[in-house]
């Protein structure tokens, strides 16, 4: 399985830092905003930013919290394996602005599964995509990003992979060949 790296540590160190601060742009002081990481994948992006944002730009009162999408899935029957939940905070999202934080953002249909599922907890004032990468021209459905890291075009027989800092290797981005 041949492995392309498309982002290095520095390069996702970039483009967070970027994604900081146009997520400041548009939300000031985030008095009124809730960023919500879509479970599992979205999580460490999710706590990479509020690192980010709490440590280098003093954003004091930053409100975030994690959504488990797997029982909204529209493939939740489909899989062969089992889909095992994830935990889902105590989000309070009535009359806030919510930006989504995911990894990848592939056929759009976990956006909508998340779009579901965050009507749980109330009806926020505006809701806004954040992804560190967007593959472009593979959308099942009419869901685009507002704030994105790196566009990639891939062959729908490849595979975008996150791998974030653990003990074998440093933060990338690469694509594999799926068999």
């Amino acid at each position: 399985m041949s492995k392309n790296i498309i982002l290095n540590k520095n390069e996702i160190g970039i483009i967070l830092n970027r994604l900081a601060c146009q997520l400041i742009e548009n939300h000031q002081d985030f008095s009124n905003t809730i960023l919500i990481g879509l479970q599992p994948n979205g999580k460490t992006l999710l706590n990479r930013l509020a690192q980010i944002l709490t440590n280098k730009y003093d954003i004091s009162e930053l409100n975030y919290g994690l959504l488990d999408i797997t029982f909204y899935r529209d493939d939740f029957r489909r899989n062969e394996k089992i889909l095992e939940a994830n935990t889902t905070d105590n989000l309070h999202v009535e009359g806030k602005n919510v930006v989504f934080i995911d990894d990848v953002l592939f056929t759009g249909r976990t956006i909508r599964a998340a779009l579901t599922a965050v009507e749980t907890f109330g009806r926020p004032n505006n809701i806004e995509l954040l992804t560190l990468i967007d593959r472009r021209f593979s959308r099942h459905l009419p869901i685009q990003p507002d704030y994105r890291g790196r566009q990639i075009d891939v062959y729908e027989n490849q595979k975008v992979i996150v791998d974030w800092n653990n003990d074998i290797v440093d933060d990338c981005v690469y694509i594999i060949n799926k068999l």
